[in-house]
Order: structure tokens, then sequence, then C-alpha cells
């Protein structure tokens, strides 16, 4: 079972998507592990995504990614990133296949809806960073 981390930004809170990237989520298979709403601040935004800290859209992501709630949701399941990716899409909507999430609801590459981890390893690295593995192991456990 892999675990891929699921975030929906702040532009598929504000057009209400919640709901239905969440039936798209579940019909896919892949199960919900843990879940909650946030707001994120500057230094939590910064950190998570500090691997793009030297790239030049670095500042307007973390502006971007602070400026309303988000939704952040561990998701497990038999290839959960690869199947979670192909639900949603290219990061830019216009190459996105048909039927994604991201070219039905994305307005743009920096308003693309959510964030879907890019590997295994990092799906259990940003599972963790929202969640921590006690959290997630205790979820497991009352099963």
């Amino acid at each position: 079972m892999e675990k891929t981390l699921l975030i929906i930004k702040p532009d598929g809170i504000q057009k209400r998507l919640i709901g239905e990237i969440l039936r798209r989520v579940e019909a896919a298979g892949l199960a919900i592990k843990a879940m909650r709403m946030l707001q994120l601040d500057r230094r939590t935004a910064g950190r998570f995504y500090a691997v793009h800290k030297e790239k030049p859209f670095y500042h307007s992501l973390v502006e971007y990614m602070t400026s309303g709630p988000v939704v952040v949701a561990a998701l497990e399941g038999i290839n959960a990133v690869s199947r979670f990716r192909a639900l949603i899409g290219a990061t830019d909507p216009d190459k996105a296949e048909e039927g994604t999430i991201r070219r039905l609801f994305a307005d743009s590459i920096e308003r693309n809806v959510v964030h879907g981890s890019d590997s295994t390893e990092n799906g259990c690295i940003e599972t963790s960073f929202f969640f921590g593995t006690a959290d997630l192991e205790m979820v497991e456990s009352t099963e």
C-alpha cells in the first residue's frame, strides 16, 4: 500500500470543490486515511515547498498557498501515487487529459486546484509533514 498527499488548494476551496474532489478520490478506490482543513502560514508553506526555493515561482506559490484555507488528506491504496496523479492530470490544465480534475476545474498552471505527491518517497514525506507517522499509524490501528 502506498501513501500520497492530496491538497485541495485555495482556489479549489473557493470554487466549492471539496466534495466533488473527495468523491472522485473515493470512486477511484483510494482510501482517505486522515484529513483536515487548515490555513497555512508562510513559514509552513515555505517549509513544505522548500524544494522549489530557488525557482522563480517559489514566492508566488507560497503567497498563493497562504491566501486561503486548504484541505490536506493522506490517501492510501495500491499504486496510490500513480493512480492519484492520473486522476488529477498534468500540472498545466491545458495539457491535462480530458476528464481529470485539473482539466475540468483548474484555471492555470499556477491555480490548478490540487496538489498530489509526485513519487512514492514524497508521498511518505508529505503525508508525514502534515499528519506525522504516529497519526497515520493510529488511524491504521483502529481499522
